[in-house]
């Protein structure tokens, strides 16, 4: 099976001029929707509704373009093919190799990658087809502790990956850093066939360069995980593990602005012979995805993420993502400003992580009293907690929806206010149970609706062209 990574071109087909278009066919399936079933119509509407209300300050979710949404919902949803362009097992998929050949083309632009395959549905799926195609079961994966900020899919015990392989885990030096100087000694000890860099809970920087040489110094595979920091990786305000790693994995949602889904790229490795399966490397992804790991893709999906990755590559994009960056410096400086502890003492991407049991509140009750304050952020495991993962001591925050509102340094100041003043009005009843300060609801869902009239979801908004 080979895929065609030539830059696509249009197919000899001459549309119908009977047949409806895309568009068409959206308007009316809308119409048909709120006419047949108005209580899933409701429903559909008030979610729109409630995304626009609410401050979203979560870390693993940005927004999708209407000309996202409007990819994932097209005809493409109808089409069965199994396998990659050119090499289908189904009939019928002459449209859909057209802009699978797109999205790759588009992905590879995005990450400067020499191969992409979009087939994943998502990043777990997309690291679990890279773990089971690499590594038999058994064999050693060295990674960051979940505790610590690592991914259930990077061998935690819940996962199948903990359950498959022997998972060794580097964790935090006493700063709340990764300790290089850790890893690199529990390599030499145990000899990882595989080495997964990479978090979902890690405010700082990854140094992709020395965790290569401390997979190369052992023998191991190195898999990146950039799934929560790609938007940043994109426009170069991190740096990039393509060229460093052996295989990088990420989702096309956390801060791409994609539909649901993930993404394998393989850099300047994409012909390294992988000496146990006698073939390359770029070969062995191809077939991690299928048929190894998983059948039929989701045509639509990797229509949406062909628009989401053009969109990647414009000059708006970048300038959100400054924004995502800058934003989360000075909310971490205004919630330390106001005695809050936040984990490394400030941030190098999107993520802010609070240690709110130091103030003796749970991550579920912090999350809970936000939420009901119109305000989003998500309890969080943090170094030594104590606290089960349903319970947790931290709050993680984020600022990919902020910015993508259009919402600045100068409102993260107005943002930690609102946190800070939700907190403090939390009186603990238990680990999960808390009653809030008079008037403390009322008076900060009336800001956060301030802040959401004068930073509306633009193009989510009546009128947007």
């Amino acid at each position: 099976m080979t895929v065609d990574h030539r830059q696509p071109r249009a197919t000899n087909v001459t549309p119908d001029l009977a047949a409806a278009s895309h568009a068409e066919l959206l308007r009316r399936g809308a119409e048909r929707l709120r006419r047949d079933d108005p209580t899933l119509s409701r429903l559909l509407d008030h979610e729109v509704a409630y995304q626009s209300h609410t401050l979203p300050m979560v870390a693993h979710a940005s927004l999708a373009d209407p000309s996202v949404l409007s990819a994932a919902g097209s005809a493409l949803a109808n089409v069965t093919a199994e396998g990659y362009p050119g090499a289908r097992f189904h009939p019928g998929a002459a449209q859909f190799d057209a802009v699978e050949r797109l999205a790759v083309h588009r992905a590879e632009r995005a990450f400067g990658a020499q191969y992409a395959n979009l087939q994943p549905h998502s990043c777990s799926s997309a690291n679990l087809a890279v773990l089971f195609t690499l590594l038999e079961p058994g064999d050693v994966v060295l990674s960051l502790d979940l505790d610590s900020g690592g991914h259930l899919t990077h061998g935690a015990p819940a996962s199948v990956t903990g359950r498959y392989f022997r998972v060794i885990n580097y964790g935090l030096d006493p700063d709340g850093w990764i300790s290089h100087d850790q890893a690199a000694e529990l390599a030499r000890e145990h000899r990882p066939k595989l080495i997964i860099a990479g978090a979902s809970a890690y405010p700082r920087t990854i140094d992709y360069v020395r965790f290569r040489e401390i997979a190369d110094s052992v023998g191991a595979y190195l898999l990146a995980d950039v799934s929560h920091i790609a938007g940043l990786v994109a426009v170069g305000l991190h740096p990039s593990p393509v060229d460093v790693a052996h295989v990088t994995t990420t989702s096309t949602y956390k801060q791409l602005g994609g539909p649901r889904g993930g993404i394998i790229l393989l850099g300047q490795d994409r012909s390294t012979p992988v000496r146990t399966h006698g073939t390359s490397l770029e070969k062995l992804m191809k077939r991690s995805v299928f048929p190894r790991f998983q059948g039929t893709p989701s045509p639509a999906a990797i229509a949406a993420k062909a628009r989401a990755l053009d969109l990647v590559t414009q000059p708006e994009f970048a300038g959100t993502v400054g924004r995502i960056a800058t934003n989360a410096t000075r909310l971490a400086a205004a919630l330390m400003a106001r005695d809050w502890r936040v984990l490394t003492g400030g941030t190098d991407n999107h993520m802010v992580l609070l240690d709110t049991w130091k103030r003796g509140i749970t991550g579920a009750v912090a999350e809970s009293a936000l939420q009901e304050c119109g305000i989003l952020a998500n309890k969080n495991r943090i170094p030594g907690d104590s606290k089960p993962p349903l319970i947790t001591s931290g709050l993680r925050l984020g600022t990919n929806i902020l910015a993508q509102r259009g919402l600045r340094p100068a409102e993260m100041d107005s943002c930690a206010a609102l946190v800070d003043q939700v907190l403090r009005g939390v009186e603990v009843l238990g680990d999960k149970e808390y009653r809030l300060a008079n008037n403390t609801r009322d008076r900060v869902r009336t800001r956060v609706q301030e802040l959401c009239r004068r930073y509306p979801i633009p193009s989510y908004q009546t009128g947007y062209g």
